[in-house]
């Protein structure tokens, strides 16, 4: 069976933008692909491990393969559940609003778990640095209150930084779904949403 795992990153749920496109993106895509499973990690309530100093201990432990002390082991089977569950997908969905130029912290949070020496990524000599979750496609819908897409002065550090993250650990098929401005004219703004809902329906229906 084939799995999606959607990261929802808006605490804001029905008041949030991404999070509708995002849920007409899961209705188009359990329409054309039924058989699949789709799961949810809502990160306002998902339980990340903090990134403390027994955990960053354990990580460079593991990167130059020394021995973990048994805080430090028990810190690093934390990140290690949250990455085998990443890992375990098939595909991924993204929804993220743009939170000053950039994303949220709580997405930033994961991705700092997820994003682990020896287990999305690796390094040698020969190579460099090496994605390990390679092959797998994923959708990332942006929301933004202004306008940014196309505006070289704009700071834009929402795209690229998604884009950045997921290509190094491997997931280089990227379809993007800019929605933007929704901050505007009531009117505007649903002609922008509604487009961006039939992007997205057409995505998902060949995902």
């Amino acid at each position: 069976m084939t799995k999606l795992l959607y990261i929802e990153a808006s605490p804001r749920k029905n008041r949030s933008v991404s999070i509708e496109i995002a849920e007409t993106f899961r209705d188009a895509y359990l329409d054309a692909h039924p058989s699949d499973e789709f799961k949810t990690i809502n990160l306002w309530s998902y339980p990340l491990p903090e990134l403390s100093g027994d955990m960053v201990n354990g990580i460079y432990a593991n990167y130059h393969g020394l021995d973990l002390t048994y805080r430090e082991a028990e810190a690093w089977e934390e990140i290690v559940r949250v990455v085998e569950q990443f890992k375990s997908a098939d595909k991924y969905l993204f929804s993220v609003p743009m939170w000053n130029f950039g994303i949220p912290y709580k997405l930033k949070h994961y991705l700092d778990v997820i994003v682990q020496p020896g287990l999305t990524c690796s390094y040698s000599k020969q190579e460099g640095y090496r994605g390990l979750v390679a092959g797998k496609p994923a959708v990332v819908i942006y929301t933004r209150g202004g306008s940014f897409a196309g505006k070289p002065q704009a700071p834009d550090f929402q795209k690229p930084y998604m884009e950045q993250v997921l290509n190094f650990i491997g997931i280089k098929d990227i379809r993007s779904i800019i929605v933007e401005p929704t901050l505007g004219p009531a009117l505007d703004v649903q002609k922008i949403k509604t487009d961006a809902c039939l992007q997205a329906e057409e995505i998902a229906a060949s995902f």
